[in-house]
This record gives structure tokens, sequence and C-alpha cells, in this order.
């Protein structure tokens, strides 16, 4: 006989149902969100878990990863198509929606989501990372150039070079300007003192990667681009990789 389990998604705990393969509920358990407490909870009595399902969410990956290593085949499911089976479910717990995740499981009715590897998550982290600085940097530009302006002082025709100069030269002498120009650029040189070893992390990572190197080949394909493409694919088929290059191959 064959058992398909369902996992509600939830930070701390989970709500675990397992059913056969008529639909019949055989073990309902609560667990800790943690892989190896979950495959704990799914096995019971020696019984083979044909699959097990799980609501695509922030930790489904994690997870995804932690169960396939304890041996189970896993899917991590579009929620979109879980919320619309459960529409019509009139008392909606966490409960509930394990015991309905692992009927949709062993139906079929479901859309897989592509879970990347754990490689490509932590790159899409430094590239996140790195469009946050980028946009804080940019952020300490405003006030200080509003504030000049307001007093009417224009930064006129400046490079990336002379601004910073230029800025303090306008706000010489002027106690308050001096103190928000000071604040402000203090602020943009520890940003870019940490945009800059984000960039070498990225740098090192895609000199590291044939698949990126690759795509580096490309005009117009920097590292960013190149980093920000692998990591959606993960592999990318589509290229005419050698199989020698590709990661994991040989």
């Amino acid at each position: 006989m064959e058992f398909f389990a369902g996992l509600d998604v939830s930070l701390d705990e989970r709500h675990v149902c397992v059913v056969d393969e008529g639909g019949r509920i055989v073990k309902e358990a609560r667990a800790p969100s943690e892989p190896k407490a979950i495959a704990r909870a799914i096995r019971h009595q020696g019984r083979r878990i044909q699959h097990v399902g799980l609501e695509a969410g922030s930790p489904s990956q994690w997870l995804h990863e932690g169960l396939v290593k304890e041996g189970f085949s896993v899917s991590v499911m579009e929620a979109r198509h879980v919320r619309a089976a459960f529409a019509a479910m009139r008392v909606k717990t966490d409960r509930h929606d394990a015991r309905g995740i692992a009927q949709l499981v062993r139906l079929g009715w479901f859309k897989r989501v592509h879970v990347r590897s754990l490689d490509a998550r932590e790159t899409r982290a430094l590239l996140t990372a790195r469009t946050f600085l980028v946009e804080k940097v940019t952020a300490t530009e405003n006030p200080r150039r509003a504030a000049l302006r307001n007093s009417g002082l224009k930064m006129g025709a400046v490079t990336r070079r002379t601004r910073v100069a230029r800025a303090r030269e306008l706000a010489d002498g002027h106690e308050v300007l001096e103190g928000i120009v000071d604040a402000m650029l203090r602020v943009r040189a520890l940003l870019l003192d940490e945009l800059a070893r984000v960039d070498g992390q990225l740098t090192a990572l895609a000199k590291s990667d044939p698949v990126t190197r690759l795509l580096m080949t490309m005009p117009g394909v920097g590292v960013i681009v190149a980093l920000t493409s692998a990591a959606r694919w993960t592999i990318p088929t589509g290229f005419p990789v050698p199989a020698t290059s590709v990661p994991g191959s040989g």
C-alpha cells in the first residue's frame, strides 16, 4: 500500500497528515519546522511514504532540500493551485490545510514548483543585498542635494570623482549644511565599503563557475547579469555548455 504526506506552511511548527492510497487518514501530528523532526513525524511503523507535498513559501526550499536528504520524494506545490483547491473549505486551520495537501498529493492535483539549488539561493541573496546597498547609496544623494539646493547652492556639472569635493565646498561656512553633508557622506562611504565587499564576493562566484564564465563571453553580459541568469536557471540547459563544464558532471 502507498502512503502520502501533506505539510502545512509555518515558520515555527508544522502540521503533518499522512493518508493511504484510498484517502484515509492514518496519522496526524505536529512537528517543529525542521527537516529531521518532520521526517520523524512522517515515518510511522515502517510505512513507506510515496510522496510528500508542501505549499510554496519562504521556508519551503530549505525544507525540500532537507527532506530529500532524508530519503523522501518531495514536491513544492504552487500556492495559487493550493488556495484554489481549498476555496470551498469551510473551516481553514493548519490541521485542515495539512489534510488537504495530503489529498492533493495523493491525487496529483497540483502544479510542482521548481526548487533552486542552495548555491543558487545564496547567490540570489547576495544579489538582493547588493540591490539594497545600491539603493541606499543613491538615497544618500537626495537629502544632500536637497539641502544645498534649498539654500540656493547648486552642484552644477560634476563627475563621480568631483561631486564629494564640490558638496563640501558649497557647504563650507554653513554650519547646518556642513553637518548634513558630512553625515550623508559618512553614511555613503560606509555603504560603498560594504558594496565593494559584496561585489568582490559576486565576482569571485562568477569566476569560479564555468556557466557564468561562459555567459560573460557574450557582449554586454557582466558579473551581475551572468549570476542573476545562472541563479534563475540553476543549470541553463538551453545553452550549449560542454558536459564536462557543468558543475557536478563527469
